[in-house]
């Protein structure tokens, strides 16, 4: 969820291939533990995925080189696993995602002219006003991003993480998560009432300017040709965003977040002989990313693709 112009130039881009032509995806780093002061799990290997949070089914399977480190890691470690304990994500949700009883809807917080350009957004997803009225505005803004992330042809069941954890379970591997569900929403849910309804505003006018949209499709193309350049640009897009919601974007979610999942990578890498960690695209590039963090940390990081 980036909201700010973006040249749509990625799918001009020409794809990178694997050795039998499947394509390659996202982005993908290889993390080694070196030798020196760290003879007892010297050689370690962390193999770093970038993911996005929708999917298509032309996205799977995975190319070889990644598929292959998945069969071969005794962990796969994510952000958050998706199909993890339900409770508690409900409960994540109802603490920062609600309005107590008797509070809300989300349009009563924005300003007026915005009202009836958020109910004709509803009407355009097909989504009833009375499904949403518990939803804080910052929640609001999420599920407008993710139907137009549908509207573009990508679904949120299809989501890379929710693929790669099914095939953890299938293989019986163990998954651990980098953060929790709790600790994610709770950044949206720090927001004052009148930064998320800033936050929904800039969201609402993304989606009317068409910005949204070319957003969209930016970076699911990016991810889907495992295209460095136009990554790159994604993320200086981001960094140099100084609307209310792009400042959010890259010093609470990536900014603020990148340094513990470097920390936790670490730490896996550490015990583990060979793990497969796969996080958001978007915390593996830029100047603060999570492989540049790994890097000052003394760890052998190289960029596969």
């Amino acid at each position: 969820m980036f909201c700010c112009l973006f040249v749509f130039t990625a799918a001009l881009a020409p794809r990178a291939m694997a050795a039998d032509g499947t394509p390659n995806r996202g982005a993908l780093f290889r993390i080694e533990q070196p030798a020196a002061g760290n003879a007892g799990n010297a050689g370690n290997v962390a193999w770093l995925f970038g993911t996005i949070h929708v999917g298509a089914k032309s996205f799977y399977p995975l190319e070889p080189k990644i598929m292959a480190a998945l069969e071969n890691a005794a962990v796969l470690a994510l952000e958050v696993d998706p199909l993890g304990s339900q409770d508690d994500i409900a409960r994540a949700v109802r603490e920062y995602g609600m309005y107590p009883a008797g509070r809300g809807p989300a349009s009563a917080e924005l300003a007026a002219p915005y009202r009836p350009r958020l109910e004709r957004l509803l009407r355009q997803y097909d989504v009833p006003p009375a499904s949403v009225a518990p939803m804080k505005p910052w929640m609001l803004a999420s599920l407008l991003t993710v139907r137009e992330f549908e509207r573009q042809g990508y679904q949120t069941d299809l989501a890379v993480e929710m693929w790669l954890s099914h095939g953890a379970r299938a293989r019986k591997q163990k998954i651990v998560e980098l953060e929790s569900v709790q600790a994610q929403m709770a950044l949206f849910g720090r927001m004052t009432t009148a930064d998320q309804a800033l936050f929904l505003q800039e969201t609402i006018d993304a989606i009317d300017g068409s910005e949204q949209a070319s957003d969209a499709r930016a970076i699911a193309t990016a991810w889907a040709t495992a295209d460095q350049a136009a990554l790159d640009r994604i993320a200086e897009k981001t960094a140099t965003d100084d609307t209310f919601s792009g400042r959010f974007v890259s010093r609470v979610l990536l900014d603020g977040r990148n340094p513990l999942l470097a920390d936790g990578i670490a730490k896996l890498l550490a015990r583990e002989k060979q793990s497969v960690v796969a996080i958001g695209v978007l915390h593996l590039v830029g100047k603060n990313s999570v492989p540049e963090l790994l890097r000052r940390q003394g760890l052998r990081v190289e960029r596969v693709y």
